[in-house]
């Protein structure tokens, strides 16, 4: 049996604990959802070696305090449907149907392949970040970041924190336009602090412009990088190689849900109108799905999404000039960081593009789309699904729909969970958030019964080539 709540945030970042705090203020019942066992997204994401209070725990801790908001850590949407979701949490399917629903899924790193980007000790630099926050030893290790964007001055700032021996940052974008977008920053005075007090986090840490990876060279692991600098070619020794080139939106649960996605830009992004409402009835989205905006636009979308979904919109569009400000700042970094070509033609012919089904460049070079190329290579139907070389293939060679797949599972499940049904999270069938009767089964989401059982072991429905 389904049960309900008033409104339902997916992504516990900092746009979708703003939409949570928002809307439980108007004493509406709330449940968010993450997939991560605390609440903060990648910006927030807690320190274990260094656990100060963040603002994610601040926030989060005044969350909990609410007897009208339901947490629910280390949940996945398995699949969607206009008014329900199935969702995974502790090897359990469970139907959850909401009133309004907040899409807070935020954004996953751009990775761009080049040869030697598969050697271990390469990772993105996000992803290093994330691994160094959550205790994987770094300390006395030479490492290189790379690629472009705000992004790496805050992964470079972590991992010195931790005792890495950061010997360079590379930016690819040319010196004269950081010096412009620089110049810019004036209007945002708190962007301007945090960019100053990270560079003097990083003071000694040569941070170079017009400068970007070719190679990664090595055996059983990155032994040296090579870059193309203003200076010519040059190869360094490190031992671990950090590389990242932005970030993209997470639309695939939008998409599912039929939510329009504009794109206008690389990577399609949640269209949504001045009230952060998208084109399907009664569902919102805010922050990173929206567009990359950085932490103070998706705060600002947040507490806009929640106070819509909760049916107060003059509180809403109260925030409007405060989200339009905000969003302006995210319009300078396309213009001030965008990728040259050569950052492009760096992978060759036998570099592998498809990690999950070891697809190269050469292969793909064979067919005329996305489509094609999943049909004959199986590119993109791996684990991820297509998240890292389908944005990837999206800037490489230009396929328009690759990496926006709308096909369930949202993410992989086991196919035992289907069959250890729960009927609500956590609570008896007859005690639904809102304090009424649940909702009927939507035919789209229906699980199998526990008589069907069948053996538990990973399940990708997209992966067969009949269903690319």
């Amino acid at each position: 049996m389904t049960e309900v709540c008033d409104v339902l945030v997916i992504g516990a970042g900092p746009a979708g604990l703003a939409a949570a705090r928002a809307a439980a203020m108007h004493g509406v019942n709330v449940v968010l959802v993450d997939m991560q066992a605390r609440a903060g997204g990648q910006v927030w994401r807690q320190d274990v070696r260094k656990p100060e209070l963040s603002p994610a725990r601040k926030k989060f801790q005044a969350l909990q305090a609410r007897a009208n908001l339901r947490w629910l850590g280390q949940a996945q949407v398995v699949a969607a449907s206009p008014g329900q979701v199935l969702i995974e949490e502790a090897g359990l399917a469970r139907e959850l149907g909401y009133r309004a629903l907040v899409l807070a899924t935020g954004a996953r790193e751009l990775l761009l392949p080049f040869p030697g980007w598969t050697l271990p000790g390469v990772t993105g630099a996000g992803g290093l970040q994330a691994l160094v926050k959550q205790g994987w030893p770094i300390a006395g290790r030479r490492v290189l970041i790379a690629g472009s964007g705000p992004l790496l001055l805050a992964a470079a700032a972590t991992t010195r924190a931790h005792g890495a021996k950061l010997i360079g940052i590379h930016e690819q974008a040319p010196a004269a336009e950081l010096a412009r977008f620089a110049a810019r920053l004036w209007r945002w005075p708190d962007k301007l602090a945090q960019a100053a007090a990270l560079r003097a986090r990083l003071a000694g840490v040569p941070y170079r412009g017009a400068s970007w990876v070719c190679a990664a060279h090595g055996d059983d692991r990155v032994r040296e990088v090579e870059l193309e600098t203003p200076r010519g070619r040059r190869r360094i020794a490190v031992e671990h190689l950090a590389v990242g080139y932005g970030l993209v939106p997470n639309t695939e649960l939008a998409a599912q849900l039929g939510c329009a996605l504009d794109s206008d830009s690389a990577h399609a992004r949640v269209r949504v109108d001045d009230d952060l409402a998208t084109s399907v009835a009664g569902i919102y989205a805010a922050g990173e799905a929206c567009g990359i905006g950085g932490v103070d636009a998706a705060r600002i979308e947040g507490e806009m999404a929640g106070h819509a979904a909760a049916g107060a919109l003059d509180a809403a569009r109260a925030l409007r000039a405060r989200r339009a400000h905000a969003r302006a700042f995210a319009d300078l970094l396309p213009r001030h960081f965008a990728l040259r070509a050569q950052v492009r033609s760096a992978p060759t012919a036998q570099t592998v593009i498809c990690r999950c089904e070891d697809v190269r460049l050469g292969q793909l070079d064979e067919h005329a789309d996305w489509r094609a190329a999943k049909l004959a290579t199986r590119c993109g139907m791996g684990s991820c699904q297509g998240r890292i070389c389908g944005a990837a293939l999206t800037e490489l060679r230009g396929f328009a729909s690759a990496g926006n797949g709308a096909r369930p599972p949202v993410f992989p499940m086991r196919l035992g969970a289907f069959a250890v049904r729960d009927s609500g999270l956590g609570t008896r069938d007859s005690d639904s958030l809102s304090g009424e009767s649940p909702e009927p089964t939507s035919p789209a989401l229906r699980v199998p019964s526990p008589e069907s059982r069948v053996p538990a072991q990973d399940i990708y429905t997209s992966q067969t080539k009949d269903h690319p």
